[in-house]
This record gives C-alpha cells, sequence and structure tokens, in this order.
C-alpha cells in the first residue's frame, strides 16, 4: 500500500449518500461538515500523508438489510429503521419475502445476535454501486486526487457490503462472515497494511456505525497490539441521527484503550 512508517489516513465511507445534502440516501447530521474539514485537513497534511486508503460502502438495492429483503405478516412492506430479530421472524412478525431463504435468514440472525454488536435494521436503500450516492464526496474526492498528484500515489479504495446476505458495518469484516466468500472474512493484509504506518489517522460516516465497527475491528487485530498509533479526528465524523450515545461511547472507550481522540486542527500540529 504505501512504504513502513509515516501517517496512514483512512478515511471511511465518505460517500454522498451519508452527507446531509438534498439527494443523499442516509443522512448524517453533519457528514458535510466534517468532510469540507477533511479536505482542509488533506490538503494542509499534504506529503506528511505517506498513504491514504477510503473504504467505500458498497451494496445492491436488494440485500438482508434492505426493505425489499421483508415483508410483515400481513405481506406488507417493512420501513426503513425498523430492527427485526430472530424472535419476531420466529413469530412470524417480520418474514423474507423469499420463502426459501427463511433458514438462512435465521441461522444470519441468530449468529448476528450471539455476536452481540448489531441488531439487524433495515435501511434505506444507500451507496448503490454506479449510483451518484455511491460517490465519494466531492471536496473529499479532489483533496485527496491532489494529494495523488503531489505524492504520485495512488490512494487504495477499498469496497465493502457486496454480499447480499450479510451486513458489512466495518470495512475489515462482515458482521457475520459468509462461508462461502472469502471478500467477508477478515482482511488481514489491509489491516497488515496499515498496521505498518506508524501512526493511523482515521475520519468518515458514521462514527456509530461503520468508523465504530471498522476501527474496534482494527484496534482487536493489529499484528502490532499497538492500539495506541490510532488517532480519531472526532471532528471529521458523525454519528446517525438517535446514536450519538452509541458514538460517545466508542469514542470513549478507544481513548480507554491507548487511542487518540483529537480534531483535525489539532492532529496537523502531532503531525509537525
Amino acid at each position: 500500500m504505501t512504504k513502513a512508517g509515516g501517517t496512514q489516513l483512512l478515511i471511511i465511507d465518505p460517500q454522498n449518500d451519508f452527507m446531509d445534502i438534498p439527494g443523499a440516501a442516509l443522512a448524517v447530521p453533519g457528514a458535510a461538515a466534517d468532510m469540507k474539514r477533511l479536505a482542509r485537513f488533506i490538503d494542509a497534511a499534504g506529503e506528511r500523508l505517506s498513504g491514504i486508503c477510503v473504504t467505500l460502502d458498497s451494496h445492491h438495492s436488494v440485500g438482508i438489510e434492505r426493505p425489499a429483503m421483508w415483508k410483515t405478516a400481513a405481506g406488507g412492506a417493512v420501513a426503513p429503521f425498523t430492527v427485526i430479530s430472530a424472535a419476531q421472524v420466529r413469530s412470524g412478525a417480520y418474514l423474507p419475502r423469499q420463502p426459501s431463504a427463511l433458514p438462512r435468514v435465521l441461522d444470519y440472525l441468530d449468529a448476528l445476535q450471539a455476536g452481540g454488536r448489531y441488531q439487524l435494521m433495515v435501511w434505506p436503500v444507500h451507496c448503490e454501486v454506479g449510483a451518484w450516492g455511491h460517490n465519494v464526496e466531492e471536496q473529499v474526492r479532489q483533496a485527496y486526487n491532489r494529494w495523488e498528484q503531489a505524492t504520485l500515489q495512488p490512494v487504495r479504495k477499498v469496497f465493502k457490503g457486496m454480499n447480499a446476505w450479510t451486513e458489512s458495518y466495518s470495512a475489515l469484516q462482515a458482521e457475520v462472515p459468509d462461508p462461502q466468500d472469502p471478500a467477508t472474512e477478515m482482511n488481514v493484509s489491509l489491516i497488515a497494511a496499515l498496521d505498518a504506518a506508524d501512526r493511523i489517522l482515521i475520519a468518515g460516516e458514521a462514527s456509530s456505525h461503520c468508523v465504530r465497527a471498522t476501527t474496534e475491528h482494527l484496534a482487536d487485530h493489529l499484528p502490532s497490539r499497538s492500539v495506541q498509533k490510532l488517532v480519531l479526528l472526532a471532528d471529521c465524523m458523525s454519528p446517525v441521527g438517535g446514536f450519538e450515545q452509541q458514538a460517545a461511547d466508542f469514542l470513549a472507550h478507544l481513548q480507554a484503550r491507548g487511542a487518540t481522540v483529537t480534531t483535525s486542527a489539532q492532529c496537523l500540529e502531532l503531525l509537525g
């Protein structure tokens, strides 16, 4: 990805569908301002960044966490932001529209709940590959393009979420890996490449979900075990509305483990 050492910037899902702008499918309050600050930071940090990696939430219009998958007991539509448990499916309150999918769905929900990280949430269709919402927010894209041209290094792009049968909040592993799809397993090569840096800066959307899940996986699986090399740019990430406490708890927990939580301006001073 880049030479060993230096400062790696990891930008998690800086995509149009998460911006609080017209046309976004899953707007995160404050995201557009976050990305404006992040773009300024990239320009100001310049060649002090030894590498940039961008993860991209990447979906089909159908999937286990999409409205089209589900129906109510009466056969009606299931609204976005509905939480579905294995017990509700077993009771018939919610069912997959494809009857043959029932065993697979129940296995998934049981495994998801056993993991204890998330419950199944039905999200609006967002970050569909090929659609405007999948694109990187323009100010950030332009800023990292300027960095590419100055350093003659490409920004690494990592797709996540292409498997329709599991959720992928984390860019490093699906919530329930699919044994038939190696891409859903822990991305040990990416973790090792990030760990080769002396410092890993983290920004993106949303702090309550994809930033949180990716950072937790990264902290848990760094070969060096050096959680202290993680630096979270708190003013370049925001939570999904209604999940503010989850984001605050995440930042506090990572800080307690040794990570640094700071602002983009303060981080520039840290870079020297």
